[in-house]
Order: structure tokens, then C-alpha cells, then sequence
């Protein structure tokens, strides 16, 4: 249950994504509507409104947005009918890229998809194409405040956790996706609440990028974080932290 954070240049992009508050409230809006609409109002019955509600949190929206969206979903009041789809692909390097898309247009949303791949020399594939190379895994992220790598370590451990990759920038914890709800609700009742709690998608093993194509790759990245349908963006590389940080600026 140790080991180097895989996690560290998609972590590392993801707050300077946070930023762009306005496009991520729209995110997390659609996703606390839909997963009101499809079950319980109440968190605590319902799984996926209480990820919703956490990521919500953990990007200081406003009590009252949330509950405006909760209570759409939940009343009825949003008949937009959104379907979850999964596009897969290569970026510059063969990096694989996994999409997550919640759209009300199937068509909009592949088309959009397909084009920011052409742009940035990458090639949409069929679902499945690159998938192999991820574990489906339930990640909370804890900052470095939370705990002592020890105690970060021992509490997962104790809730059911299967792997801790701590790091100077925080604590990334990962289970099984079926025992996410259940090590989530343990690790929180010991440390608070995580700075992001969500399925995810892990890969099993990175794909060195040099700096040309790092800056293609992070072009692409930002086009599809970009889309209001996109939820979600995975990706297996890894690139050299003087790199990223000269990249990133």
C-alpha cells in the first residue's frame, strides 16, 4: 500500500483547472441534477449524489446553488435527458486517453470530441480501445495537513483501503470501486472530509512525454476539459516536472 504517485501530473494539472470556477460549476451542476434525478434526494441513500455533493464541496460552491440543483433533479423540474458516455483514444506520444461525457446530444458531444483529438494529432478509438491500460478505481485525495503519511496509511488500511501514495503535496488513497461509498464514509469519519472523492480511472503504467509533445498533449487536455459535456479526462502520462511547471505558467 505504498508506492510513487501515479497521480502527480494529472493532480498537478486539475487545480489549475479548478480555477476556471464558472466552467466547473457547470460540471458539477449537471452532475448533481442527474444524480438527483435518477435516485434518493438524500444523500445519505444515494451514493452518487453524495460524490456529487463532496466534489461540489471540495470547490467551495455555494450551499445554495447545490441545493437549486439538487432540488431540479430531484423535482422533476429538468426534463433534459442526459446519457453517460465513455470516448477513448491516443494523444501526441500514445498517450491514452479515456473521456467521460455526460451529454444531452450524442451526435454534438462524439463530433466535438473526435475534432479536438484530429486538432491536436491524436485518433479517437472504439470504446475499449485503450481502457485496458486503467484500473477502475475509487480515489479520495487528502491534503499533506491531514495526517502524517503513518497515520494516513493506518487509517486506509483500517477502512479498506488498497493502496496510499503519499507525497509532499498530499495524500492520494485508492479501493475498489465497489467499497468506494465504504472507505469513503471511514476515511472521512477519521480525517474530515476529502479534498476530492470520486471513481476514477487509474493507469497501470505511464508513458514518458517529452516536451513537444507534452505541449500538444496538454493543448488537448484543456480542449476537451474545456467542453461543458465533458466531465471527466484520464490520461497515462507523465511528464517531467520542469517541464510541466514551464508548460503550466
Amino acid at each position: 500500500m505504498a508506492g510513487h504517485s501515479k497521480f502527480k501530473n494529472i493532480m498537478h494539472r486539475k487545480g489549475r483547472q479548478d480555477s476556471k470556477r464558472a466552467k466547473v460549476f457547470t460540471k458539477l451542476i449537471r452532475e448533481l441534477t442527474v444524480a438527483a434525478k435518477s435516485g434518493q434526494p438524500d444523500p445519505d441513500m444515494n451514493p452518487r449524489l453524495r460524490t456529487a455533493i463532496s466534489a461540489a464541496k471540495a470547490a467551495n460552491m455555494p450551499g445554495d446553488t447545490m441545493n437549486r440543483a439538487i432540488k431540479k433533479g430531484a423535482g422533476g423540474e429538468d426534463n433534459t435527458n442526459y446519457e453517460e458516455i465513455r470516448y477513448e483514444g491516443y494523444g501526441p506520444g500514445g498517450v491514452a486517453v479515456i473521456v467521460e461525457a455526460l451529454t444531452d446530444n450524442r451526435n454534438r458531444t462524439a463530433s466535438e470530441v473526435r475534432a479536438a483529438f484530429a486538432r491536436f494529432n491524436g485518433n479517437m478509438g472504439e470504446t475499449g480501445s485503450v481502457s485496458f491500460m486503467f484500473d477502475r478505481v475509487g480515489l479520495m485525495v487528502y491534503g499533506v495537513d491531514a495526517a502524517s503519511a503513518d497515520g494516513m496509511f493506518d487509517g486506509a488500511l483500517e477502512a479498506g483501503a488498497q493502496n496510499v501514495e503519499s507525497t509532499p503535496e498530499g495524500h492520494e488513497i485508492t479501493c475498489d470501486p465497489d467499497e468506494f461509498s465504504l472507505v469513503r464514509d471511514a476515511l472521512e469519519a477519521k480525517f474530515g472530509d476529502a479534498e476530492d472523492a470520486r471513481l476514477d480511472w487509474k493507469p497501470q503504467n505511464s508513458v514518458a512525454v517529452d516536451e513537444k509533445n507534452a505541449e500538444t498533449l496538454l493543448k488537448l487536455l484543456d480542449v476537451l476539459e474545456e467542453n461543458d459535456d465533458v466531465q471527466r479526462v484520464a490520461a497515462n502520462f507523465e511528464i517531467d516536472d520542469d517541464v510541466l511547471e514551464r508548460l503550466s505558467a
